[in-house]
């Protein structure tokens, strides 16, 4: 039986890192094109809105990760918060980038999808402005831990942004059932059956699981670089850099 317990220190778990990486990345890869081969030549026409409407196989996943990360961000910075775990703690600093980044291209996609659907880029919409205020979450989140040189007293800092925050997830989620809004309500529920085309299903959680998979390769590389940075005053950063050398 393996002890994962042993991989809870930047130690162990930098090798450990090292090794997934290529596994998420190949998978990433495989999966978005097959996602993106299924979306734009497999699916059928929608009736309405015509071929514009492909845009939500890269919107659709982007924002739901762009949720998801957020939500594994603050738990890995609440573990750090209440255990003083390194790890826990780099985890949420390395996952932070690549949260913004999703939340950004959800905002960029939906600008694009909203231009032909709705004849404006932008409209102060519920499920809009709190996807708006979820990119200046990650923003301040980044910009408080580089704000704090002390990297512990800046970890606990953006801890407790990152939990503040949270609220504003299930805001996101729910905005098009609290609110009369622009936006249209959720494609997929877990709680009834698909409103889409089989196919088209297939697409968007192919399209998914590449960014799931993208966001672990990434957060994985980025968690090695803040281990090396962190950790090098370390007799076990300082062999494994002669050993490079």
């Amino acid at each position: 039986m393996i002890n994962w317990f042993k991989y809870s220190t930047p130690r162990m778990f930098y090798p450990l890192a090292g090794n997934l990486v290529p596994w998420f990345a190949v998978g990433a890869a495989f999966t978005a094109i097959a996602g993106l081969y299924v979306g734009f030549f497999l699916a059928p026409t929608d009736a309405q809105q015509g071929e514009g409407y492909r845009i939500i196989f890269l919107h659709v996943p982007v924002s739901w990760m762009s949720m998801f990360v957020y939500v594994v961000m603050a738990f890995w910075a609440a573990v750090g918060l209440a255990f003083n775990s390194r790890l826990s703690a780099m985890m949420a600093s390395a996952l932070a980038p690549t949260g913004a980044m999703f939340t950004f291209l959800s905002l960029w996609t939906g600008a694009l999808w909203g231009k032909p659907m709705w004849g404006t880029w932008w409209v102060w919409d519920a499920r809009l402005t709190s996807e708006l205020i979820l990119l200046f979450l990650y923003i301040a989140f980044m910009a408080l831990q580089s704000a704090i040189d002390d990297s512990r007293r800046a970890d606990k800092a953006g801890a407790v942004l990152a939990l503040v925050g949270v609220v504003n997830i299930p805001i996101i989620y729910f905005s098009v059932q609290w609110w009369n809004t622009l936006h249209q309500g959720a494609s997929v529920s877990l709680t009834h059956a698909p409103s889409m085309a089989t196919i088209m299903l297939v697409g968007m959680l192919l399209v998914a699981l590449a960014a799931w998979m993208y966001t672990v390769a990434v957060a994985l590389m980025r968690v090695r670089c803040i281990i090396l940075e962190r950790e090098g005053h370390t007799g076990w950063v300082g062999q494994l850099n002669e050993v490079k050398r």
